[in-house]
């Protein structure tokens, strides 16, 4: 039986998704803008969307970069641990995201926690699981269900973008709660993170890079592929 559409579903039930796709076409979801940073690497791809917490994405390239530098590769878990809080602390890192990074290796390294084994779980248990690591909240645990693990169904209603897309786009006289997000969200499943894709490309005008990785990359002359339609 051949699969349907999540655009094709999404446009049928909504209008503001169908004029959306008109104007920037499908979005793909699932799509990692790190300029190979982190190779095949979830412990790498974690660490990134840990230091690219609630900073710029080129600020978030740039400790992430300093630690691959005192790597000598991509991170792994065992250096990160080795580093320590103090040492990521003087590489720019913050108090709290020192001791995430070190907290989420100490996990993997020990074996408390297993970024691979998750691709066989559940959206809501990896959530779960992700969220117990100190530091790490929800709206990472499900950035990286989406990037990552490529779950189609994820809607990150406490993103501030993505609530201020949907003011927009429904027309609203007030900033969406979070709680409204989600309740306007459940007509869009098991789509949503194609829905959070299309919402987040609306945010720019045709022709402008959406994703702030994307646009960071373009910055940095890295590679980003072709400027969106």
């Amino acid at each position: 039986m051949e699969e349907p559409d999540p655009h094709k579903a999404l446009a049928s039930r909504e209008p503001a998704f169908a004029r959306l796709i008109a104007t920037y076409g499908p979005q793909d979801p699932f799509v990692w803008h790190d300029g190979g940073r982190t190779g095949k690497s979830l412990f790498a791809a974690l660490l990134l969307h840990i230091t690219g917490q609630r900073i710029s994405a080129l600020a978030g390239f740039t400790l992430f970069d300093r630690i691959a530098a005192a790597a000598d590769g991509i991170p792994t878990p065992e250096v990160v641990q080795g580093l320590g809080v103090s040492r990521l602390r003087s590489m720019g890192l913050s108090n709290t995201k020192a001791e995430c990074a070190v907290a989420l290796a100490g996990a993997q390294t020990h074996g408390t926690l297993d970024l691979d084994a998750l691709a066989d779980v559940d959206d809501r248990a990896v959530v779960d699981t992700l969220t117990s690591v100190r530091g790490i909240g929800q709206w990472t645990a499900q950035a990286f269900l989406m990037r990552q693990l490529h779950r189609p169904d994820v809607l990150p209603a406490d993103d501030m973008g993505l609530r201020q897309a949907v003011q927009h786009q429904w027309r609203l006289g007030h900033l969406p709660t979070v709680g409204e997000v989600r309740t306007r969200g459940a007509a869009w499943s098991p789509y949503r993170s194609y829905a959070s894709a299309l919402l987040w490309r609306s945010l720019k005008p045709v022709g402008e890079l959406s994703d702030p990785k994307e646009r960071a990359l373009y910055h940095l002359g890295g590679p980003t592929g072709a400027r969106p339609s």
